[in-house]
């Protein structure tokens, strides 16, 4: 929950009476705290993967009389010499635990753009479409065209205005009968700007009176017949979308039991993604109870030898496959046994 969207008395009742702890982005840290108040800090990031940071903490009275709230302050200094800031009310949390779930946002944004890449998050499953009912809240499109009028009038100003303020910095003087010429041409310029900077400063005092007026949104019932479009069908995709998350889950798991010091977390992704299109036999044996998964070698040694450690951890795991009573085993083919 963001501090300083909301009032400080509702944060003050979110821990006082719910004891809700929050955290949030300092929107208004002091001066930078000493160098040597940082110290280097292991982190484990939701992902499973584990950095560096320069971290430091203390207490920050945040608020005025009667809503001042001593919180958390906890600040991570970048190797630009920046220091992010971050309060809390998690009393009872790590520091490294506070650091790895606000410092790692970023992770989100890897997160959408690797199950787009590999998983199709965004992939369109089906061509269905069903109508929306009339109460349904759609964007204005009055509103979006109004807002485009004025970004772009706004841009055109903004440019006028830079040249304008150049003009003024390197103005023309006049010396003799040539800079004189010079001179009235400079002056004529000027004066056709600053006609121009008038003519968009109403024009955007215009566009911003109309946008006020103009609500954001509108029911699908408000739409003019040539704006109104159908949605396409979200069942199915919903459904894609939650295996895939399952799967994403699964892979990360299974990720952090082949990290080691000489293979890192990406490089984990793409020995499972290597090993989940590599041929493999499968042998059903109902004497022993018994699925063995025969998974042809990589033609890296050292990527065998990364698979075998994973295969030895699910080995032990004793699953069976769903259904049946055969439990699988895990095997290299260089490693299996007939």
């Amino acid at each position: 929950m963001d501090f300083f969207q909301d009032s400080e008395s509702r944060c003050l009742k979110m821990w006082d009476k719910h004891r809700v702890a929050c955290m949030t982005y300092h929107k208004f840290p002091t001066e930078n705290w000493p160098l040597d108040n940082f110290s280097s800090q292991e982190i484990t990031l939701p992902s499973g993967e584990k950095v560096i940071m320069k971290l430091a903490e203390r207490g920050s009275l945040v608020g005025t009389g009667k809503q001042a709230m001593w919180m958390r302050e906890v600040r991570k200094l970048t190797d630009s010499g920046h220091q992010t800031s971050i309060i809390t009310t998690a009393y009872e949390l790590e520091l490294t635990a506070v650091s790895g779930r606000m410092f790692s946002r970023w992770c989100q944004e890897n997160f959408f753009r690797y199950m787009k890449h590999h998983y199709g998050l965004d992939m369109l499953q089906e061509y269905g479409i069903e109508p929306l009912s009339d109460t349904q809240k759609v964007v204005n499109p009055d509103r979006r065209q109004q807002e485009g009028q004025r970004n772009s009038i706004q841009s055109k100003l903004n440019y006028r205005l830079s040249r304008f303020a150049a003009m003024e910095l390197h103005p023309v003087i006049k010396k003799d009968e040539t800079e004189d010429v010079k001179y009235k041409k400079w002056e004529r310029k000027r004066a056709e700007l600053l006609e121009e900077i008038e003519h968009y400063e109403n024009e955007l005092k215009t566009i911003k009176e109309q946008l006020s007026q103009t609500p954001k949104h509108i029911t699908w019932q408000e739409l003019r017949d040539e704006d109104k479009f159908e949605q396409l069908l979200p069942g199915k995709k919903r459904l894609i979308d939650t295996v895939n998350m399952i799967a994403y889950r699964a892979e990360t798991a299974m990720a952090a039991l082949l990290t080691s010091p000489t293979i890192d977390f990406p490089m984990a992704r793409q020995l499972l993604q290597t090993l989940f299109v590599t041929e493999a036999d499968i042998l059903p044996d109902k004497v022993k109870k018994q699925l063995r998964i025969r998974v042809h070698s990589t033609s890296r040694p050292a990527s065998n030898k990364a698979i075998e450690k994973l295969f030895e951890q699910l080995n032990q795991t004793e699953l069976n496959y769903p259904g049946t009573d055969l439990r699988l085993i895990y095997e290299l083919t260089s490693s299996a046994k007939n």
